[in-house]
This record gives C-alpha cells, structure tokens and sequence, in this order.
C-alpha cells in the first residue's frame, strides 16, 4: 500500500502537475524540462516564474533542489513549457542582486499560496516583508533570469 501511495505522489508531483502547467494557463506557473544530471533523461517540473524589471526569473526554495543542480550542470540550457516549448538559457544571478527578485515572488506567488502565506511557509518571514529581510536571506534561494534562446 505504501508503493503505490508513493507512485501516486511522485505520478501527480512529475506527471499530472507539469502537464497542466504546461498548458499555459496556470497564472505564473510554468513547467520547466531540464536534462537531468545523473539520468540524462528529460525532466519536468512546475515552478513559479517571477516577473520584475521586465525580466522573467525562476526562484528555487531551496539550494539543494533537483532542478537547480539540473540547471546546473547543463549550464543553464533548458526548455519553458507554456502554451508551447521555448528553449531558454538560465542565467543565475548573484545573491546580492537577489532580493528584489524574492520580493517579487512572495508578492506574486502563484498556483498555491498567497504573498502572506509564502512568506512565512517558504522564507520563515512574517507577512509583507521589507527588502531588507529578503536581502538578509537573498543567498539560501537560487534564482535564475530567463533568456529566450534563439
């Protein structure tokens, strides 16, 4: 019963939710395919692009995710799923510019959570935070800018 509980949540989590973020119709939420770095097989999961500054950024929660070591070792080379395939190259940015970026996702979160509610649950902030508290943090959350590759 176990197994198959935990194919179900790995099946929804890699499977279901992708596919329907990759429809495009999701506010914010993209599907992003990356060649895995152990693998070498394509893939996918949800994230929550960001916009600021007229830049599209993706914010990982966490320096240790699968994805971030992913965009890692293929430096940068990926592909945005939503409402059609585009090739992009992710290009990290450096933790000292990183806060207004975090600011924006926690003002922006999509699919799942409110601004508050991210706050507290994904950066242990309390709601409506400052951008010196983003700042305090920025380094513990990868993010990378979003360029469409040609």
């Amino acid at each position: 019963m176990n197994d198959i509980f935990t194919r179900l949540i790995h099946w929804i989590k890699y499977v279901l939710i992708p596919w329907y973020t990759s429809l495009g119709i999701t506010k914010g939420t993209i599907t992003l395919e990356v060649v895995g770095r152990r693998s070498g097989r394509k893939i996918r999961v949800s994230v929550t692009m960001v916009r600021h500054a007229g830049n599209r950024y993706l914010v990982s929660l966490n320096d240790k995710s699968h994805w971030v070591q992913n965009v890692r070792a293929a430096g940068g080379s990926a592909i945005i799923h939503s409402g059609g395939k585009t090739p992009v190259q992710l290009v990290e940015v450096p933790a000292d510019e990183r806060a207004p970026i975090l600011l924006g996702y926690v003002n922006q979160r999509a699919f799942s959570h409110s601004g508050a509610s991210s706050a507290r649950i994904f950066f242990g902030l309390a709601p409506n935070p400052k951008m010196e508290e983003m700042q305090a943090i920025a380094n513990h959350y990868p993010v990378f800018r979003i360029e469409v590759r040609e």
